[in-house]
């Protein structure tokens, strides 16, 4: 298995997640996450590290991570390192605490920001822990929404400052876009990554390829080979015009019911391009985010029924990949 690639500039922004070796507790108690949370101060000073999201589940971790220097790798080896000899002290155990290298996904923080907060901030609702996020007292949610004071490491303003200028109303808006999420209808951030270490649309993959990782071959590492840009919805469209035998109007524009062609863009392209649901709905004829999820709904049945049509549609994703 090939190791993850590790792209680290100063001012970068990353989503750093850790998990225990065969699903093991490593924050059972308040004295734990409190002692994994000093550590993660001490990171801040020693490695000039913003932190500017945190949850602590109790098998694992999510950080909102950016850095100042290169120094990623050697900042987050420390901070598990740390925690693992307080660990295995306290329990006396002996051995690696947290499986394999740390995964740290690249972030366009211009763009996933707000979402991969919301991400992290939701993670103990989705796992049936509380009810609203709030009630977790090991994440930052609190210090966005102003229940708590914010400590000295953590860095609030960069986000809320996405939502407005002054703070109280920045933090109401937060609340409201966090906690008014239907958890079984928002997009994971995550489903975007590419080739699993960058989250970014494709002028920021292409960047990222072409200022840190044009020098390097693609035989030695295999995620290059598919480092490419998301293709557009023009791109999707028009394999499924001519695999369809269909025209452009009568894809974009909302008719019949029956409209395989349309239903199989539609799905090919949030599949594809990266757009959101709203995004693609404008296109699609000005239909509802609600009604193009609807509509993948259905021809992810369609798929699962069908096995022809399964084919055809992964040639056509091949296709409008470069695959």
């Amino acid at each position: 298995m090939s190791r993850p690639l590790r792209v680290e500039y100063p001012g970068a922004f990353y989503h750093v997640m850790n998990r225990a070796i065969g699903g093991a507790q490593i924050f059972a108690d308040k004295r734990e996450s409190e002692r994994f949370l000093d550590n993660l101060s001490k990171s801040v000073e020693r490695f000039a590290l913003v932190i500017h999201a945190f949850c602590l589940m109790p098998t694992h971790y999510h950080l909102l991570v950016q850095i100042n220097e290169a120094n990623l790798s050697s900042s987050i080896q420390w901070l598990n390192v740390s925690y693992a000899a307080y660990f295995n002290k306290k329990h006396e155990r002996k051995g690696h605490l947290f499986q394999g290298r740390f995964k740290a996904i690249l972030v366009d923080g211009d763009e996933y920001i707000k979402e991969l907060s919301r991400y992290i901030h939701l993670n103990p609702v989705r796992a049936g822990m509380v009810e609203k996020p709030y009630q977790y007292p090991w994440s930052s949610y609190s210090y966005f929404i102003g229940r708590s004071k914010s400590p000295d490491w953590l860095n609030t303003d960069w986000t809320l400052g996405s939502f407005a200028e002054n703070k109280k109303a920045a933090e109401q808006i937060y609340r409201e876009f966090v906690e008014g999420a239907q958890l079984d209808s928002i997009k994971n951030p995550l489903d975007d990554v590419v080739e699993g270490f960058v989250l970014g649309d494709s002028h920021f993959v292409e960047w990222v390829k072409d200022s840190f990782l044009r020098d390097r071959k693609s035989d030695e590492i295999p995620q290059l080979k598919h480092l490419l840009p998301r293709p557009s919805v023009e791109t999707v469209i028009n394999e499924i015009c001519q695999a369809m035998r269909s025209r452009e109007d009568k894809i974009k524009q909302k008719g019949p019911k029956r409209n395989i062609g349309r239903d199989l863009a539609i799905y090919l392209a949030r599949e594809c391009t990266g757009l959101s649901c709203k995004e693609l709905g404008v296109i699609f004829g000005g239909i509802s985010g609600a009604a193009i999820t609807m509509k993948c709904k259905g021809v992810i049945s369609k798929l699962e029924a069908d096995r022809k049509l399964k084919k055809k549609v992964e040639i056509m994703r091949r296709k409008i990949l470069n695959f």
